[in-house]
This record gives C-alpha cells, structure tokens and sequence, in this order.
C-alpha cells in the first residue's frame, strides 16, 4: 500500500486531463463510434467510462481525505457505458471535464499533509486502500486507456503528430 504521493506525481495526475483532450481532439462522430479493434471498445466508450471512472475517483479520494476510513464502493463499468445515451454525450466536452476535475482536486492535493495520504478506506472489491494508492490509480487508469485510444486513433487514420 502507497502512502506517499510527490508533486511530481500530482502533475501527472493533473497533466493526464491534457492528454486526454489531445487524444480525442478532431475526432468526427463516425470516429468516436467506430470500433477498429473489433471485441473492443470504441472511443466513445473509452472517454465516457474514463469521465465516469475519474469522477468517482475524485468522490473516493474525497472520501478519504475527510473520513473516517470509509466505504469505497466499486461499479460496474460496462453497465455504466451500456446506459441510454451514452454514445451520444460530447466526447471532446466529457474529455474536458475529466481535465477540469483533475485541475480542482489537484488543488485538494497539493494541500494534503503527507500523512492524510497514508489515510484509509475500505474498497468492497480489493479491501483496504490509502488516498495514495487512489492517486496513483487514476493516473495509471487514464494512462492505460488512453494508450488504447490512440492506438484506435491510428488505425482510423488520424494518428496523432
């Protein structure tokens, strides 16, 4: 279990938001809904289950950071990306928001003392994890996807320079 978080790592955290934007950035509809990879999903899916994955991260970082060893509840991600309506939300906007997210809890986390990141919760899947270890999480989910969604953005033939 992490209990340390360096600036250096809430920067990254914070510079995934740019990243994300620039990976689905030019990208028509058609683009979005296409499923270049088949079996997998498209890039419609990929930015709407990263905007629903980082806003929970924050509720759990939050969590953390001002309770008591809380409950962190997990989700079901396809059931969440199989909800009506989800093929048609602005990806570039849902992109966006997930960037100014990360802009305001870095802003929480800049602020913490060392030891609150060594804090607790109790996730329902994997047991006890620290606000560290939800830190390091995210960067790393958005980093996985988003090594996924450029690599479906070169095979639709817009790679990025």
């Amino acid at each position: 279990m992490e209990t340390m978080i360096t600036s250096a790592q809430i920067d990254a955290y914070v510079a995934g938001g740019a990243k994300l934007i620039a990976a689905f950035d030019g990208l028509t509809s058609a683009d979005l809904q296409a499923i270049p990879v088949p079996g997998t999903w498209s890039l419609q899916q990929i930015a709407t289950h990263i905007y629903d994955s980082d806003l929970i991260g924050t509720d759990r970082m939050k969590r953390i950071a001002a309770m008591q060893n809380p409950l962190i509840c997990a989700y079901d991600e396809s059931a969440f990306n199989a909800l009506p309506g989800m093929e048609a939300i602005d990806a570039l906007a849902a992109c966006k928001a997930v960037a100014n997210n990360r802009q305001f809890m870095a802003e929480h986390l800049r602020r913490f003392s060392p030891e609150m990141f060594a804090r607790t919760g109790i996730h329902t899947e994997v047991g006890q994890v620290s606000l560290a270890d939800q830190v390091i999480k995210y960067i790393h989910h958005l980093e996985h996807h988003l090594k996924f969604a450029l690599q479906k953005r070169a095979l639709l033939g817009k790679p990025l320079a």
